[in-house]
């Protein structure tokens, strides 16, 4: 019976390292592809000669005396601008996230304490709202915002941004707002605070990993956005992602596609850290929602 048990575990160890190294190169190969190939040049990384060209830095070497250069960095940030699309996507970014929160702790707030059925239709119409296509949603933006002249400036993308992500916070905060106990609210209006003092001072300090799990989902979408951002927002408005695309260029014009690597990796790499700094109160925010919500 016991070599049966040691039999499966082992295949089942197996399993999960075929499994491991088959995400590995699906998943975090290609992004260690691109950030390798950033330090070269096009005639290394985009090589049809020999793919062992972005690996040695053959041509980088020739062009620059070093097996790896900046050069594609500095230039899309000086001359492609790319300064101006971090700065932009940096604005988006945390005015949905606030935005987001702002209202969504206070809608799911009241919705959890709630003894109406309207609540349940509310949700529902929400989950609804929030599963449509955004390209549905965005070319309903798009003849009001011409008619108004208010195309391409940043708070009108805000302002969808937020109206798209708002159901899914919602739904996320009620879920953790329903796993705390309603006799906190009571026990702290019975010590003299009004409504409002009790979600400050006794529920939101609760709330914390909720909130953050639901702050980071907000970030990501207003962070790697590509259909709203580039359907509402002018070229010299352009946030990271919808850049990044302008300098692969179209089948007309052709783009510079070293400046598109480098800004590959240096739009991942500021996403990748913040997950891992927070990464301890999103695995607990999820796993509270998860169990109790």
């Amino acid at each position: 019976m016991e070599s049966k048990i040691n039999r499966y575990s082992n295949q089942l160890i197996i399993i999960n390292s075929i499994f491991i190294i088959f995400w590995l190169v699906i998943s975090v190969f290609p992004f260690i592809w691109t950030f390798w190939g950033s330090f070269k040049v096009k005639a290394d990384f985009f090589s049809r000669a020999d793919w062992m060209y972005a690996v040695s830095g053959f041509n980088t070497f020739i062009e620059t005396g070093s097996t790896s250069t900046l050069i594609a960095y500095i230039d899309s940030w000086t001359e492609g601008e790319f300064w101006r699309a971090t700065k932009n996507t940096m604005i988006i970014t945390v005015s949905v996230v606030t935005i987001s929160l702002f209202l969504g702790t206070l809608g799911a707030y009241a919705l959890s304490r709630s003894t109406y059925k309207y609540t349940f239709w509310i949700l529902i119409a929400a989950l609804i709202f929030r599963a449509m296509p955004h390209i549905t949603l965005v070319s309903g933006y798009l003849f009001p915002f011409f008619q108004l002249n208010i195309w391409g400036i940043l708070p009108t993308t805000i302002i969808v941004l937020v109206a798209i992500n708002q159901p899914f916070t919602l739904w996320l905060l009620y879920s953790f707002f329903k796993t705390v106990p309603k006799e906190l609210d009571e026990s702290a209006l019975i010590d003299g605070c009004s409504y409002f003092q009790a979600f400050r001072y006794v529920i939101m300090p609760v709330m914390w990993p909720g909130v953050i799990t639901a702050g980071l989902f907000s970030l990501m979408l207003a962070y790697n956005d590509f259909t709203v951002t580039s359907l509402l927002l002018n070229q010299q408005n352009y946030t990271m992602v919808p850049k990044i695309n302008a300098y692969l260029g179209t089948v007309e014009y052709g783009g510079n596609y070293m400046w598109a690597v480098a800004c590959v990796v240096s739009a991942t790499a500021p996403l990748f850290m913040i997950i891992m700094f927070f990464q301890r109160q999103l695995i607990s925010g999820l796993t509270t929602g998860a169990v109790k919500g």
